[in-house]
């Protein structure tokens, strides 16, 4: 319960951090927030880093080497992925972006197939559904999508695919120090792009400097750690299920602090976006499954 407790905590966290990027751009372009936001969130793990080096040094070389590349390459994903989040916040709502973002959780097994990945029958229903629910979500009657909602379904996508490199280099590598390397990654890379494209400020950044805060040290430092230490202790399919509420709490938060609105087309495509999210999370057992499966194997 305690874990349990930890994720759903970082699920709100986190869904909530979709009100202060929307608010944060009030103040600054995308690109800056995103800088910043990043910057800050590396800054707020050096004491985590600090108690974790002191209990487990790196120690060799090549586990620097492989830290390195993994986290270079992590932070370009993570680049693209937030990317595409925050510009295409400009143009749709917290709400509608935090269910889009949210199938990143179908597309993960689905990806994962290209690279020999086994994955259930309850993964394409899911996706079904899920899919259903974009539909109802994000195109209208007249077949066509917005803008900002084409730019989270790619986000998406990278967003599983940032999710399958954590994946493959957290195993080999401490995951908060993988964190850290990512995190300065894509903070300096969305500042260097800040730079190229728009006007940073130090007036600007001042002004929004609560959602700053919010998404930079709550939301990336505080939620990223209580996400790690929850894992431990959780069941993983019970982990992704609480994790995946955080469109739920991104819709709260988009209604409630923003005054954003929902009418009924679009409730429904999030209803049934959000059964496909936790339908592809459940491994259901079909009474023809294998009698070689019900067997313990031999020792």
């Amino acid at each position: 319960m305690r874990s349990n407790m930890m994720l759903l905590m970082a699920a709100a966290i986190w869904g909530l951090g979709f009100v202060a990027q929307r608010l944060g751009m009030d103040h600054m372009g995308p690109y800056t927030f995103n800088g910043l936001r990043f910057l800050l969130g590396a800054a707020s793990l050096l004491p985590l880093l600090w108690w974790l080096e002191s209990r487990q040094p790196t120690g060799q070389s090549g586990d620097r080497r492989l830290l390195l590349t993994g986290g270079l390459l992590a932070g370009l994903v993570l680049f693209s992925a937030a990317s595409l989040q925050q510009v295409g916040l400009l143009y749709t709502t917290a709400a509608k972006a935090g269910f889009i973002t949210g199938l990143y959780i179908i597309l993960v097994p689905v990806i994962g197939l290209a690279l020999r990945h086994k994955t259930g029958a309850n993964t394409w229903i899911g996706a079904l559904i899920a899919m259903a629910g974009l539909y109802y979500l994000s195109v209208t009657e007249e077949f066509t999508i917005g803008y900002g909602d084409l730019l989270q379904v790619i986000g998406a996508l990278f967003w599983a695919i940032h999710l399958l490199v954590l994946d493959h280099y957290s195993s080999r590598v401490a995951p908060i120090r993988l964190a850290g390397v990512q995190f300065l990654v894509c903070g300096l890379l969305s500042l260097g792009v800040a730079f190229t494209m728009e006007t940073p400020t130090m007036s600007g950044a001042v002004a929004g400097w609560q959602a700053l805060l919010y998404a930079g040290l709550v939301s990336v430092g505080i939620g990223y750690t209580l996400q790690v230490v929850g894992q431990r202790g959780a069941h993983p399919a019970h982990a992704a299920i609480i994790l995946s509420l955080e469109t739920v709490f991104a819709a709260i938060g988009g209604v409630l602090l923003l005054g954003e609105t929902l009418d009924e087309r679009a409730m429904v495509g999030c209803a049934l976006m959000l059964a496909g999210m936790l339908i592809s999370q459940i491994r259901l057992r079909w009474w023809w499954k294998s009698r070689r499966d019900k067997v313990p194997s031999q020792p």
